[in-house]
């Protein structure tokens, strides 16, 4: 969730503010409901913020300018302490003479005991929110000590929570400074000029050049330099590295909405997930996994924790895991994992997934995991994020950025990353396991082309989604691994188009969905090739009949070999064939064009759903 930006440039330089706001616009994808920027001109701070879109601050600022200066802070807010108002707003001055301006990303969790000391000592609040707590104590430690670092520093020491500060003040005007806890935060390196974003793409469009920060740490940036120090004073690293994605690639590529170009995205995603990891005897070598094999080959449990979108990724690994290791795997929520006592040691591999990196949720959880000893492993989308860094080991997606708040190649990228690891584990036992593991690499590497070509296919998808909009439910079914795909589906249709969807597994049809059915009930079915082992295609057409017997509008997502599904489908959406456990990286696209262009034809924000954010940082 919100979106941080800081930049500091040459004292001639005119930019600072058009810097901050082109890096707030490439940050949107956040999520975010009020928006905000502060500058130091001469000896004064001067702020501008409102509530709702970024075009209103835009609007704002153009009607009114705001000074020329070389040093400035932005702020995209999702309400969470206070509501989404004007004056909840970032950013927050601190200290009667208004100085010092502050934006902040997280909760601080022992703001109401801070507030109370502040209120007593005669400090007068204008928000609601915990990050004006943060400022007032700034401007109290600057007062006490001249200097923003040594005042971040004091100030940090006694927060609690998850938190991002970023803090300008007009006696220091070409300097930034900022600190993390439990939050993200990068920086940007320039010539003549430095940044400070949530990610990268709030300064890519300026430099490739960018630095790793890690827990507990404050960063001071100026036009020419960057120090970084500990929480406790000490002199602190940042790992420098070279972003490999442009500018270019947040643009939308000539489609719509990201959300399209995303999906068009995906057999690169996958293909560029696969890439670098075989040997030229095709082995897996994962160079990412820091974890001692020997440790690997103890693994006798696998949990993997996540949340949404990610959650269903590793249910569809689960089947695929289970099925090459022989290892048990749980698939666990990470806001419930935490508080169900889990059985967890240390021959557990706990795998989390998250695209950002930062979800609190799944943070926690890996924390959690660690502390009862279990290996973990991260499979992550952003470099340097939180819970790779806090991980055992990390396994990279390489999707590029996700801009729509709606996850579809991150997805198929998570899934393609799972199955990596997992017939890695699968090598590392040995025998079968390692024929298998070379075997199933070999095909998985066919299936970008695959995608590619599906995607030429969606013309009809596109046209059932318009027929479609005024529906108001769409229930879909699937068994084995298509039963994950078929809550996934339900799912983007409920980001997207806000109608209520439910996925559910064909077999639990008789133990009580079934009653759902009525005449024009529009039902998606994902199902099984005709390959599949222990009759599950056949079950599935069977279910497929029962419910077009009761007035059910069948819609049918088959692989293109498969003409047994034809007499009892109201529609047949064709994939490639391709082996059953590998089936999900294509049955899960038509889904996602039918609800992009289901909420298309409602004429609803496809990238930027109603309430909902890309990345959850707080819990």
């Amino acid at each position: 969730m919100c979106g941080i930006v800081g930049y500091v440039g040459p004292d001639a330089s005119a930019r600072s503010l058009d810097v901050v706001m082109e890096g707030l616009s490439r940050l949107e994808y956040r999520g975010y409901d009020s928006a905000g920027v502060a500058l130091v001109a001469g000896d004064t701070v001067f702020t501008d913020k409102r509530a709702g879109k970024l075009a209103n601050l835009r609007a704002a600022l153009e009607s009114e300018a705001l000074p020329v200066s070389s040093t400035a802070i932005g702020h995209t807010r999702w309400a969470t302490h206070g509501g989404p108002t004007h004056e909840n707003a970032h950013p927050h001055r601190g200290g009667d003479d208004g100085k010092i301006a502050v934006v902040h990303n997280g909760i601080v969790e022992n703001f109401h005991a801070l507030k109370g000391e502040l209120l007593a000592q005669g400090v007068q609040f204008t928000s609601e929110t915990d990050t004006e707590v943060a400022a007032h104590m700034l401007a109290a430690a600057f007062a006490a000590t001249g200097d923003l670092t040594e005042a971040m520093r004091r100030v940090v020491g006694r927060l609690e929570g998850a938190f991002t500060l970023l803090a300008i003040h007009a006696d220091q005007p070409d300097v930034v400074v900022a600190a993390r806890r439990n939050s993200p935060l990068v920086v940007g390196l320039g010539d003549g000029e430095n940044f400070l974003g949530s990610d990268v793409a709030a300064f890519i469009g300026h430099t490739k050049q960018a630095v790793e920060l890690e827990q507990d740490q404050i960063v001071t940036i100026t036009p020419d330099t960057y120090r970084v120090i500990n929480f406790d004073g000490t002199e602190g690293e940042g790992r420098p590295y070279e972003v490999t994605w442009d500018a270019a690639a947040a643009e939308k590529g000539g489609f719509d909405t990201f959300m399209e170009k995303e999906i068009h995205d995906q057999p690169q995603a996958v293909g560029d997930t696969l890439l670098g990891r075989t040997d030229a005897q095709g082995r897996l070598v994962l160079d990412e996994l820091r974890i001692d094999e020997e440790k690997l080959r103890a693994v006798d449990r696998i949990t993997i924790v996540a949340c949404g979108t990610a959650a269903y990724a590793g249910t569809v690994a689960k089947y695929a895991i289970e099925h090459w290791t022989r290892i048990p795997v749980e698939v666990a929520l990470a806001h419930e994992f935490r508080y169900c006592d889990p059985i967890v040691d240390e021959r557990t591999l706990v795998v989390s997934i998250s695209q950002s990196g930062e979800t609190a949720d799944t943070a926690m959880a890996v924390r959690h995991a660690r502390s009862l000893g279990a290996l973990t492993v991260s499979v992550c989308n952003t470099h340097g994020a939180t819970i790779p860094r806090e991980s055992d080991a990390v396994l990279y997606t390489h999707a590029g950025p996700e801009i729509a708040v709606a996850s579809t190649k991150a997805f198929l990228a998570q899934i393609t990353a799972c199955y990596v690891l997992g017939l890695y584990l699968a090598q590392l036992r040995g025998e079968t396991f390692a024929d298998d593991a070379k075997a199933v690499m070999a095909e998985l590497h066919t299936v970008p082309d695959k995608i590619a070509s599906l995607l030429t296919t969606m013309d009809r998808v596109q046209e059932i989604a318009r027929f479609m909009s005024d529906t108001r439910a769409v229930l879909f079914l699937g068994r084995h691994v298509g039963f994950p795909i078929a809550m996934e589906g339900a799912l983007k249709l409920k980001e997207l188009a806000y109608i209520h969807a439910e996925g559910f597994a064909a077999g639990e049809l008789k133990h009580g969905p079934i009653a759902l059915i009525e005449p024009g009930q529009p039902v998606f079915i994902v199902v099984p090739g005709p390959d599949t082992p222990n009759e599950l295609h056949k079950k599935v057409v069977s279910n497929i009949q029962e419910i077009r017997a009761r007035g059910a509008r069948t819609l049918v997502i088959a692989q293109e070999d498969d003409e047994e599904v034809t007499p009892f489908a109201d529609e047949v959406i064709r994939v490639p064939h391709t082996s059953p456990l590998l089936q999900p990286l294509l049955t899960v696209v038509p889904l996602q064009v039918f609800a992009l262009h289901l909420s298309t034809a409602k004429g609803l924000d496809v990238d930027q759903p109603r309430n909902l954010a890309k990345s959850v940082t707080v819990e």
